[in-house]
């Protein structure tokens, strides 16, 4: 479950509140290494993108400097003007210009959604190799957010933010320079306004980063709390939690629109600052340039050109300080991306290879919290081709006991071994080949019905993956789609049942081919009569190879080799069905409970 910790609203803590999710946060020196790194990938289309603006602000500035020579002119008395020349160098001029804004346009939009397709290629890609305990423990609302409405922040930025920014740092050095070659008193005055726009802009951005951070991780509470609520809404109704629910929502919504509002304060004070720097740009120039002409230090013609060159520098540091507020948004989100940088892929030990099939666990503990134990010293062995039951309360550790024997998560204390061979220390992908999870959860990706069983196996052929189907008990159904395996399935097309999604997912482990195989209530959105046909169908196929299933409905359990019955984290009752109902112990309570 993803959580979002002590995030204060603003009245309390406006500035920097502590946050902590369980997926972590990229810190500036990894978000600055990853910008890099995208730049040094489109340094070329980056490098043409300064080249083609910087020709069309050179451009725009020929009619100042046209319009000073002009003033010059006729100040001295001149007779020859040069109109028809000077307007014809001007349209020209004005024609580059246009040229030139257009490929800066397409060239910022085509840099832009290059980086914005790196950059969730590399999320997807970086994401996948994550731990598979870690992708367990983060929850829906966390991963949602990210993956959401982070990436959709970020777009914004990527095709606009980052190539409009570069278009106004060069924009506006461009017109610096060309104000301090026509005028120098005048570069000399625009910088008056420096000392306001800087206390301004330094007031702003020290509150502004932490202000979005903790925005953005109050939206990830609010999804959070929303995906939880409608995930377990029949329970909630149940247990009569919806006033609190409620109030829960309700509470994180205030803390999250509370940290809208402080961002908008933020941004009230910014934006009167920058227009008062403007104003102040203008005056200055004016007066400086005024007593400049006085005393002889400028004639009309450079005044002129630099009061023009000091108008044109409110566009480009308007799209700065506007640009670079967006990116402050944007940071945030490419931190909570880039985030998953920080966590080690688990690559294992190339060298770790299992010497056999046994899967052992010895003297186990394990908890999902610090200092809170799920399982307690549980040992148990399982021998290659055995079947073996876990049956217990709700809450007892089966889940987290078939997690552990899958590889998906290592140990606190003891060890879990494949072969004499510790899973925790081998590469997941070997975990893999060896051993594989089916839950009760399931999913169905967008694509074909081919597309979706070719995840096992992509080298499978169509007759391998109708065996599959078939070992399953879904080749009927499927058969009989319009267009069979071609046919579109998830989000946009054929939209399947949630016990026919269940079969996909078991014909994927068909294809897979483990030799060892965790069944984590496989079969349990699939009503009593048709999970008994498809056990029974599964039952040939799983001859011949380990497997730990977990299950409530105690069938599985009859038919197992050997039963563990797990309660409270322990181990406490271990043996054939026969043997553990003559027993009389835990077991034999459920097995009599079961059959009323």
């Amino acid at each position: 479950m993803s959580r979002v910790i002590g995030v204060a609203p603003p009245e309390y803590d406006p500035a920097a509140p502590e946050t902590a999710t369980i997926l972590p946060v990229a810190g500036a020196a990894t978000v600055r290494g990853y910008v890099q790194q995208l730049l040094r990938r489109h340094r070329r289309a980056f490098t043409l993108l300064v080249t083609v603006n910087a020709v069309a602000v050179v451009a725009s500035m020929v009619g100042p400097a046209l319009l000073g020579a002009l003033v010059d002119r006729l100040a001295e008395g001149a007779r020859e003007l040069y109109l028809p020349q000077t307007v014809a160098v001007f349209a020209g001029a004005l024609a580059v210009q246009t040229v030139f804004v257009r490929m800066v346009r397409l060239r910022g939009a085509m840099l832009g959604e290059e980086m914005l397709a790196d950059l969730r290629e590399d999320f997807l890609v970086r994401s996948v190799k994550l731990p598979p305990g870690v992708l367990e423990r983060a929850g829906t609302g966390d991963l949602l957010s990210r993956i959401t409405t982070d990436v959709d922040r970020l777009a914004e930025a990527m095709r606009e933010a980052v190539p409009q920014l570069a278009i106004g740092v060069v924009w506006a050095g461009l017109l610096l320079g060309g104000l301090a070659v026509t005028a120098p008193p005048l570069a000399l005055a625009v910088l008056v306004a420096a000392p306001l726009l800087i206390v301004g802009c330094r007031w702003y951005f020290r509150r502004a980063p932490a202000a979005y951070r903790s925005e953005s991780a109050g939206y990830a509470a609010v999804a959070s709390v929303l995906a939880e609520t409608v995930d377990a809404g029949r329970t909630i109704e149940a247990h009569r939690l919806g006033a609190r629910r409620i109030a829960q929502s309700d509470r994180r919504i205030r803390e999250w629109t509370a940290w809208e509002r402080y961002t908008l304060f933020l941004r009230s004070v910014l934006f009167p600052v920058v227009s008062l720097s403007h104003m102040t740009v203008l005056v200055a120039v004016v007066l400086v340039g005024g007593v400049g002409v006085l005393r002889g230090w400028l004639d009309v013609g450079q005044l002129t050109t630099g009061a023009l060159l000091a108008q044109m520098l409110v566009e480009p540091v308007g799209l700065i300080l506007r640009w670079y507020d967006e990116l402050q948004i944007a940071q945030v989100s490419l931190a909570r991306l880039v985030g998953v940088r920080e966590i080690e892929p688990d690559a294992g030990d190339p060298g770790v290879r299992p010497e056999g099939r046994e899967v052992r666990a010895q003297e186990v503990r394990f908890g999902y919290r610090e200092g809170v134990d799920v399982l307690h010293r549980v040992s148990l062995e399982v021998p290659p081709g055995t079947r073996v039951a876990l049956v217990g309360p709700s809450g007892a550790g089966k889940s987290t006991l078939g997690r552990l024997l899958a590889g998906i998560y290592g140990p606190r204390t003891g060890r879990v071994t494949l072969g004499a061979a510790e899973l925790s220390r081998m590469p997941a992908e070997r975990v893999r080949e060896q051993v594989a999870l089916v839950n009760q959860e399931h999913h169905v990706f967008t694509g074909s019905l081919r597309d979706n069983l070719l995840l096992a196996r992509v080298d499978s052929g169509d007759e391998e993956l109708w065996a599959a189907l078939a070992a399953v008990g879904a080749d009927g159904w499927a058969r009989a789609l319009a267009e069979r395996l071609d046919t579109a399935v998830g989000s946009g097309g054929l939209a399947l049942t949630p016990a026919q999604a269940q079969q996909i997912a078991l014909a994927r482990l068909v294809l897979a081919d483990p030799h060892t195989l965790v069944l984590d209530e496989a079969t349990s959105l699939l009503d009593p009569r048709a999970a008994r046909r498809l056990e029974r169908s599964l039952a040939r196929v799983l001859d011949g190879r380990t497997v730990v299933a977990i299950a409530h409905r105690l069938h599985t359990a009859h038919d197992a080799d050997v039963i563990a019955v797990v309660e409270d984290g322990r181990i406490t009752e271990l043996g054939g069905h026969d043997e553990l109902v003559a027993a009389g112990g835990a077991y034999a309570s459920l097995w009599r409970s079961w059959h009323g």
